[in-house]
């Protein structure tokens, strides 16, 4: 007779990809309006949306996360303490005991806001900075930045507000600083996070550029494998082909452990894919965030068995599971092809091989516009000098 099977007897990686009552996690971002013009902004903000939820809907999401026990959101935007709200906001949702980790770049961080966040529980901040040094950094979040982020990550350390963490999204430009990042996280007590660079956004127009080559992505593997205290989100699950497996469930949680909301209510498969192919629905539609969660297509596609495709071959496909499906969507890959950064080299002779119009249509989203609809950079309206404790 066949043991019975029960829930507790599923391998966890496998239940993980069936997808889950409710979100281990899910990012919420509350809205466009941002700052800065980083070049690879994944969300493409800039402007704030008019349609943006009101304070009492996004209480309601509150609600409802707090109602599926949801572990806890990543909330980002644009930059989201521009909302008006955030500070009551975080502690509606301290108050309802669903944790927050927000990411910001600092600008808005002053020493009073650092205390008042380091009064609060249940939350954690990300400190985004994408260099080491003020030129790697500027040259992709804009000028003055840099200074801008240190100067918050001295607030929270003279706040004693605890181990907040340092995002920083990997570029071609700043592998070879990840030591510098370390030390970096070290000297404030924080920890460190690295996050894949994914062509979504303004990152569709500069991944080519920017993305880290073939021998960084290596090089990345095995810092990665020596630092194993450094966060990733499961980021980088595509390398776990090179060898033993990173830490992590090795795999693309988008739609089944994972999703997000945007600053209108839409909800979509991860993060990184914010296109109508991946939106699931909308928070202000009868039955909210669970029914989409729980009864949307899209989900329930994602949590069915995928196919190897093209990779089915590959003795390595069980490791990295075909890698990002936004990398391959963004780049205009099929889904079921190799991760454009395949380790093997397979992602480089999809795109060699792609038609020309393979790839979506590129939109400026909400990045501010001159007047003839041409995105432009907007300049960091504060330029912080490093303190002495740099």
């Amino acid at each position: 007779m066949s043991p019975e099977v029960t829930p507790a007897s599923v391998p966890l990686r496998q239940r993980f990809t069936r997808g889950l009552d409710a979100p281990i996690c899910l990012t919420w971002e509350l809205t466009y309006a941002c700052n800065l013009a980083c070049v690879h902004c994944l969300s493409s903000s800039g402007r704030r949306d008019p349609m943006e939820l009101t304070p009492a809907e996004a209480r309601q999401i509150v609600d409802e996360l707090a109602a599926m026990k949801v572990f806890y959101v990543n909330i980002g935007g644009g930059e989201p303490m521009l909302r008006p709200d955030f500070f009551e906001l975080l502690g509606y949702a301290v108050e309802k005991r669903v944790g927050v980790k927000f990411s910001t770049n600092g600008t808005r961080l002053t020493a009073e806001k650092a205390r008042r966040l380091a009064a609060m529980d249940y939350l954690d901040v990300q400190i985004s900075i994408d260099g080491a040094v003020a030129s790697t950094n500027d040259a992709v979040r804009g000028e003055g930045a840099f200074g801008a982020a240190r100067q918050a990550m001295e607030h929270l350390a003279d706040a004693n507000f605890g181990q907040f963490k340092i995002s920083v999204v990997v570029t071609r430009d700043n592998v070879s600083q990840l030591d510098q990042f370390s030390e970096m996280a070290q000297h404030y007590g924080a920890q460190l996070r690295l996050t894949r660079f994914r062509p979504s956004g303004r990152g569709a127009e500069t991944w080519e550029a920017l993305h880290p080559t073939a021998g960084q992505q290596r090089t990345l593997y095995l810092w990665l494998r020596d630092h194993p205290d450094v966060l990733t989100g499961d980021s980088f699950f595509h390398l776990s082909a090179l060898g033993e497996p990173l830490d992590g469930l090795n795999l693309c949680g988008a739609g089944r452990v994972v999703c997000l909301i945007d600053p209108v209510g839409d909800v979509y498969a991860c993060p990184f894919v914010i296109d109508r192919e991946f939106l699931a629905g909308n928070v202000r539609r009868p039955g909210g965030f669970a029914a989409v969660w729980r009864e949307s297509e899209l989900f329930q596609s994602l949590r069915e068995p995928q196919s190897a495709g093209a990779c089915a071959s590959c003795g390595s496909y069980d490791a990295c599971q075909g890698g990002c499906m936004a990398a391959k969507f963004f780049t205009g890959l099929p889904l079921d092809g190799p991760d454009p950064e395949c380790v093997f080299g397979h992602g480089e002779t999809a795109l060699a091989a792609r038609p020309a119009d393979a790839r979506p249509g590129f939109t400026v989203g909400h990045s501010k516009i001159d007047a003839s609809g041409t995105p432009i950079a907007v300049p960091t309206p504060v330029r912080f000098r490093p303190s002495a404790r740099v």
